[in-house]
């Protein structure tokens, strides 16, 4: 009997766990309706800025002075004194002495070289005097002879003194380039700069020895330095009249700007193109640029921003541009009517450029590259001011093809 009531208790439950799971199913309210998501892929993109004006044309390069010399004395002598700005890292001004070689001795052969002057001088004096009297005494004896004798004939130059006047001539001459010879040694013992530059290296103190054309420094100019910058074909074509600049001749209308790092900032020089090697260059193949930087220790102006649109501003205590720094070169090319600029990233193969039209939609635009920089392009094409275009999130693209950014939400 108890086998039996327990059989019914276990029914009754089951069964009433039954019914309620039914009631529970019957009264839930029902799911909501939802929409399945966008299956359209998600982009990221950044916006196409219109430019006017020139495009920059970047590149880098160490500095080297416009002009450099070893300086080196014409003569031989010991060395009486130097300059106390001859020195490794001295500046020195066009004309200053930079050492003094003894001059005694030259001075010498200039005391002698003018007494052998003044003695031809008045052997010159003698010989004139003499061929005078000559010509005299000759004339003389053509006025006394008979009219009906036979007419004399040319008379002899020695006759005449006129071989001892010219020998005369001649030693004054020599002796007056003998003493033209000592005066210039003399001028000699005193080594000048020939121009305002920066002294590199020296090696010479007062009582050394130096020998003619024997080198005891160096001295670069300081009134300019140059950058030579090697730039591809395209980037070198950017630059208007490359092929038509005059070197050296200051021709200011390329403008380039030359940027540094100095402790923790940066610092900017105004230069501009000077010439263009007219080789390329066998390794790189590549056309190297020479930029000129004028009156390079006065001085960098500190940069206040940074990328393509870096301004530097006048400022007291900027650094000079130091001969071997290397900088980075921003050269003033080509300013076409309209261009674009776009993150690198959004250039594809083939010179395209996937925009957006009517935020959702892709175009493909063929677009003309003027300049690639480090993270931007400028190109010109079919563009439009402020128009989105793709960075990422698209592997290949179709004409209208529908996309997502993050103005339409994650979706």
């Amino acid at each position: 009997m108890s086998r039996r009531r327990s059989f019914l208790i276990a029914s009754g439950i089951l069964g009433g766990a039954v019914v309620l799971a039914a009631v529970m199913i019957a009264l839930r309210p029902d799911p909501p309706l939802r929409e399945p998501g966008s299956q359209a892929p998600f982009v990221t993109t950044a916006l196409a800025a219109g430019r006017d004006g020139a495009i920059p044309v970047y590149s880098a390069g160490t500095v080297r002075p416009r002009a450099e010399i070893d300086v080196a004395a014409q003569i031989n002598g010991k060395v009486a004194s130097v300059a106390p700005a001859f020195l490794s890292g001295g500046r020195v001004s066009a004309g200053e002495i930079l050492f003094r070689i003894d001059d005694a001795d030259y001075l010498n052969r200039v005391q002698q070289a003018r007494a052998n002057v003044a003695a031809q001088l008045v052997a010159l004096l003698q010989a004139e005097e003499e061929a005078r009297i000559a010509r005299a005494e000759y004339e003389g004896f053509l006025r006394r002879r008979a009219d009906d004798a036979p007419p004399p004939g040319e008379a002899s130059p020695l006759t005449l003194r006129e071989p001892q006047l010219a020998a005369a001539r001649a030693a004054l001459a020599r002796d007056s380039a003998a003493l033209a010879d000592a005066e210039l040694a003399l001028a000699r013992t005193e080594v000048r700069a020939p121009f305002s530059g920066i002294v590199r290296t020296e090696m010479v103190d007062v009582g050394q020895f130096v020998a003619a054309g024997q080198g005891v420094g160096r001295l670069y100019a300081d009134d300019a330095v140059e950058v030579v910058v090697p730039l591809s074909d395209a980037d070198a074509a950017l630059i208007p009249d490359l092929w038509m600049l005059d070197a050296g001749d200051g021709d200011a209308s390329v403008e380039a700007t030359v940027m540094a790092e100095y402790g923790d900032a940066s610092y900017a020089w105004s230069g501009y193109v000077d010439r263009a090697e007219a080789a390329l260059d066998e390794q790189t193949r590549t056309i190297d640029v020479v930029v000129r930087v004028p009156d390079p220790f006065a001085g960098g102006r500190a940069i206040t921003s940074e990328g393509d649109g870096a301004e530097a501003e006048d400022g007291p205590g900027g650094p000079p541009l130091l001969v071997g720094q290397f900088v980075e070169v921003r050269i003033a090319g080509a300013a076409p009517e309209r261009y674009f600029t776009v993150p690198r990233s959004a250039l594809r193969t083939g010179n395209e450029i996937w925009a957006l039209r009517q935020d959702t939609l892709v175009t493909i635009v063929p677009v003309g590259v003027l300049q690639r920089a480090d993270e931007l392009v400028y190109v010109t094409g079919g563009l439009a001011e402020g128009q989105a275009v793709v960075l990422s999130g698209l592997q290949f693209a179709t004409e209208g093809m529908v996309v997502r950014t993050s103005a339409d939400g994650p979706g």
